[in-house]
């Protein structure tokens, strides 16, 4: 029997969110990036468009700001229709996407500042 694979959804990285889409905001991804459902995201300061954190730079990509609720695909320009998992709410630990060769003091500290937020992360139960 073949197995099936299921894309991740929307259910699996958000866990609990404010009635209202309180806790989403429609923001712009830079351009050059393609990023997937659960990715965390960090704001370039001179542009206030998105990008994938990273904990080495200095442009304001350093801070994690949110999470993303859907696929943005700006490889070749900017996209203004990513969602932005920005306050009050709980996402999926174990559903994030962090950068690669990220360090477990930096997805702390990263983590730390998501709930300094508003945006709890905890264990799928």
């Amino acid at each position: 029997m073949t197995a099936i694979a299921q894309p991740k959804n929307l259910g699996d990285v958000l866990k609990y969110e404010a009635p209202n889409l309180y806790s989403r905001e429609t923001n712009t991804v830079a351009a050059a990036q393609n990023l997937a459902l659960g990715t965390v995201v960090g704001r370039d300061t001179a542009t206030a468009k998105l990008k994938a954190f990273d904990p080495g730079a200095s442009d304001g990509s350093e801070i994690a700001i949110g999470v993303l609720g859907n696929d943005v695909d700006a490889t070749l320009i900017d996209r203004d229709d990513a969602i932005l998992i920005a306050r009050h709410a709980i996402v999926a630990r174990g559903a994030l996407i962090w950068p690669t060769g990220i360090t477990p003091t930096q997805k702390a500290a990263a983590e730390a500042h998501l709930t300094f937020l508003g945006v709890l992360v905890r264990d799928s139960a």
